[in-house]
């Protein structure tokens, strides 16, 4: 089938209809690696949550937990990945899992999974508020309220979608490529010196370190939020060059790559620090001090300035990336007709962009109300609209992530016997699905103390019973639909389009 660049055409499937596809050919290699690392925003990754491992986690073996999460991931990537090669759609796991599971566990993780990414934007935007305030507080002197650069946000956000991945992905590479750069150059700032007032210290990177601790299970919890995004690869499957071969290359590159940068990253703060000096940072008043120092001694005061700036763009990036994720995924959901009306509305795209524009528009929406009942009810952003909604998000897309594991081994047992392998569909998808269900342990048994001052919220009393009640509203209107209505019951996670079918 020709396809016109330009245009994103309806596109026949299987003779169930027409389906509005998003723009092809749209976005290469690099661009989908950025848009992945991008949701992982290595520079709130380690600035927010660096500190806070060392204080109250596993102390110096942070960077330890990054490797041992590395190569948990790149594991659980190898199943993923597999999977990749064979299926293409913008609803990555509802599809996958819809292949390897069925239909009705399909659904069940696509509106968890949905679920995850749209609380996971306002979560971004909470943060970013708090940063900006400060950042323009500290350093201009303005004091405007963090509600404003919520509003900012939303509005760059729902713009970037609607005109499209191209878009999104120039402006994220650029934000992506400079909080990556003065992260670098503090890391490679202190390796060059020789290490910190102590020299090298091998203690952060020794793995046995990252089980001990005040404790280790919210260390290693920690650890694992921060790769939180790197597997939306697989949704812009749809809109990449040869995604059989661009997605699962972005994949390893995402995983692999963020977490050499985490361990170096990390590793060089604590040493530059000095071990015992590092703990001490991360426990005062500034925990941020823990990477302003080493930056400030060996590159200088202007990176440390800098860099203030960039926790702003750096959570703008990832927010805006979750904002393109959660558009795909109701996107996705829509064009299937889940619900009859969502067809002819977040079902459809761009007629110029080939964007899910829609879908885009009720995200904004959804994140402007969750934004508006965090505001109303004097919640703190950073404190309640960040972290709650981050652990909620987080428990519902590690749930997912271990479904998707499992689905996995079924899918090549029943469909491609011919390409199954010991390590590759069966060892690495088994073991990458019992760790994914570990760390749903680790985050269930630390969730009060990963959300500080809201412990005692009830959103986070509520947070691991709201993640089954979608996972079985999912599971009971498949069933519905199984019996009600077959027709759009057998449409359920197997839209693939006619260049990226099964196979």
């Amino acid at each position: 089938m020709a396809v016109d660049e330009g245009v994103a055409p309806a596109t026949e499937t299987g003779g169930e209809g027409t389906v509005h596809r998003l723009k092809p050919n749209a976005i290469g290699l690099l661009g989908v690696v950025f848009m992945a690392v991008a949701t992982a925003a290595p520079i709130t990754a380690m600035t927010g949550n660096v500190p806070f491992m060392v204080s109250s986690g596993n102390g110096i073996g942070a960077p330890a937990s990054y490797l041992v999460a590395m190569v948990v991931l790149a594991i659980f990537s190898v199943g993923f990945t597999s999977m990749a090669k064979h299926i293409t759609s913008t609803g990555a796991f509802y599809g996958f899992i819809s292949y390897g599971l069925g239909r009705t566990a399909g659904l069940a993780s696509g509106l968890l999974a949905t679920f995850a990414y749209v609380v996971f934007e306002p979560a971004l935007i909470g943060i970013f508020s708090v940063f900006a305030n400060t950042t323009l507080k500290d350093q201009t002197g303005l004091d405007i309220p963090w509600w404003a650069f919520a509003i900012l946000m939303l509005a760059i956000n729902a713009t970037g979608t609607w005109f499209g991945v191209s878009v999104a992905e120039k402006l994220l590479v650029v934000l992506l490529g400079t909080e990556v750069t003065v992260l670098a150059a503090m890391a490679i700032s202190v390796a060059l010196h020789g290490g910190g007032p102590h020299g090298f210290t091998f203690g952060p990177v020794n793995p046995v370190n990252a089980f001990k601790g005040t404790s280790a299970g919210l260390g290693l919890f920690f650890a694992f939020w921060s790769w939180v995004g790197f597997e939306s690869t697989a949704m812009y499957g749809e809109e990449s060059r040869d995604p059989k071969k661009i997605i699962p290359k972005a994949t390893m590159i995402s995983v692999l790559g963020v977490g050499v940068f985490y361990v170096f990253v990390s590793w060089m703060a604590i040493t530059g620090n000095g071990e015992t000096e590092a703990v001490k940072a991360a426990s005062s008043a500034n925990p941020l001090a823990l990477f302003f120092n080493p930056t400030e001694h060996y590159v200088g005061h202007w990176a440390v300035v800098l860099m203030q700036w960039l926790m702003i763009t750096g959570s703008l990036a990832c927010g805006m990336a979750f904002h393109n994720c959660a558009a795909r995924y109701m996107y996705a959901l829509g064009r299937e007709g889940v619900l009859p009306k969502l067809q002819s509305t977040i079902g459809r795209t761009h007629h110029k962009h080939g964007s899910p524009h829609i879908a885009g528009l009720v995200q904004t929406v959804i994140s402007a109300v969750l934004i508006a009942a965090f505001w109303i009810a004097g919640k703190d952003p950073y404190n309640a609209l960040y972290v709650l909604l981050a652990i909620l998000g987080t428990m519902a897309i590690l749930v997912v992530q271990a479904v998707c594991s499992f689905a996995v081994l079924v899918y090549f047992r029943k469909n491609h016997p011919e390409s199954r392998h010991w390590f590759r569909t069966f060892a690495a998808p088994l073991i990458g699905g019992v760790a994914m269900l570990a760390v749903v342990v680790l985050l269930v048994s630390n969730m009060g103390v990963a959300a500080g001052t809201e412990s005692g919220s009830l959103l986070l009393k509520a947070t691991p019973w709201l993640v089954a009640l979608v996972a079985a509203t999912g599971v009971g209107y498949a069933q519905y639909l199984k019996h009600r209505a077959p027709e759009r019951y057998a449409l359920l996670g197997r839209t693939v389009l006619e260049e990226t079918r099964e196979r």
